[in-house]
């Protein structure tokens, strides 16, 4: 089952891209003094990323104090890193989860249907603090639905 509320997700580590260059960063490091906003979609150049992450730059996410906003998904980190400069939000980063180790970790890997011997992680959002729990989940029951963005601005407020 994915995290929910009040649990604690365990740290993973992989190549965390920021649009230029890319290391390998644990997501503890990775996240603010006061936490992180983790969203999970299926590759970053697909519709509905690019339709998700065009409202947090609207919205100013990348104006939240001390907290990270971070995606997570399939592509290798030179997709992720053209996804970030397509953004033009150097503030943002993506953990490329190419062997989808991150999201089978979060229990979010789901086999997709026409799509043989691919798997995507449900599109998902957490806010946690500097200590890996999680103040807020959504992960959404289909592929389409968007993501409730003024529950997680409050849950920003709230850590």
């Amino acid at each position: 089952m994915p995290p929910t509320a009040g649990e604690t997700i365990s740290d993973f580590e992989a190549p965390l891209c920021d649009g230029e260059t890319f290391r390998s960063t644990a997501l503890s490091d990775a996240l603010g003094p006061r936490g992180g906003v983790v969203i999970c979609t299926g590759f970053a150049f697909s519709a509905i990323a690019q339709n998700w992450w065009k409202r947090f730059v609207r919205a100013g996410w990348d104006e939240f104090d001390d907290v990270s906003v971070l995606g997570i998904s399939r592509d290798g980190p030179y997709a992720q890193n053209e996804f970030l400069r397509w953004l033009d939000r150097p503030d943002f980063q993506f953990f490329a989860d190419v062997n989808g180790a991150i999201s089978d970790s979060l229990e979010l890997l789901e086999s997709r249907e026409h799509m043989a011997n691919v798997s995507t992680p449900w599109r998902s959002a957490f806010v946690l603090d500097a200590d890996l729990e999680v103040h807020y989940a959504f992960v959404a029951d289909d592929w389409i639905s968007p993501l409730p963005r003024e529950e997680i601005e409050r849950a920003v407020e709230g850590l």
